[in-house]
């Protein structure tokens, strides 16, 4: 992570100042709706750097890229930069919402309430350094399934089927937890697959019953 100063927009680029050279954030890596004025303070991840032969070296720095998530825990918790507890990995949707998934390697030590801090103190510097984006921080688990389940949170799971061929599972939820699964804009479940790995399909126990009941009806067609 580095700090400079903002100095101007050009086709949509932020261009910052960081002393002895200029770096910039492109607007694919901006947070969207984020705006800075020319002499605001701003920190960044360096994503890259570029050789220029006219130039020389260009930084190329992002605040909407997950490596920056990770890495503000890693400033925040010092069980993080500690290596007690461990970040297994990050889903963002830039300025909205993002999901972590944590780890912790010493049993006496819960990963999610480290990286929480006390009354939230740590994940609420981050969420402001993130101008509010709402962060769900998840324990990881090495089993897919619950791993899965621990993703979708808060929402509750009733049941999950896997389809290993396909890399994919079928989760079944109650009736009145479909919205909140598959979150606003499709955001919970977009943002479980990408942390967990896994295409979901997220379907309600009546539809699974319908779809059981016709299965039955079908069979019952079928001549002896």
């Amino acid at each position: 992570i580095i700090s400079g100063i903002a100095r101007r927009y050009e086709r949509g680029n932020l261009m910052i100042d960081l002393g002895k050279t200029e770096a910039i954030i492109p607007q694919r890596e901006q947070i969207p709706g984020e705006t800075f004025r020319s002499g605001d303070r701003v920190q960044a991840y360096i994503l890259e750097v570029q050789e220029a032969e006219s130039k020389g070296a260009q930084l190329i720095l992002s605040r909407s890229t997950p490596l920056y998530l990770i890495k503000l825990f890693d400033l925040e918790v010092p069980e993080v930069s500690e290596g007690i507890v461990v970040i297994k990995g990050a889903a963002r949707d830039p300025g909205f919402r993002s999901k972590i998934a944590v780890y912790s390697k010493d049993s006496d030590v819960d990963a999610v309430g480290a990286c929480v801090g006390v009354k939230g103190s740590r994940v609420q510097n981050v969420v402001q350094e993130l101008r509010g984006e709402k962060i769900d921080i998840v324990p990881w688990n090495d089993n897919d399934m619950q791993f899965v389940v621990n993703s979708l949170a808060p929402a509750e799971i009733s049941k999950v089927i896997i389809d290993e061929v396909n890399h994919s599972m079928e989760v079944i939820v109650p009736d009145d937890q479909l919205s909140l699964a598959i979150g606003k804009r499709g955001q919970n479940v977009r943002l479980a697959m990408q942390l967990a790995g896994w295409k979901l399909d997220i379907i309600t126990e009546t539809k699974i019953l319908e779809r059981t009941n016709r299965a039955k009806l079908s069979l019952k067609t079928i001549p002896c």
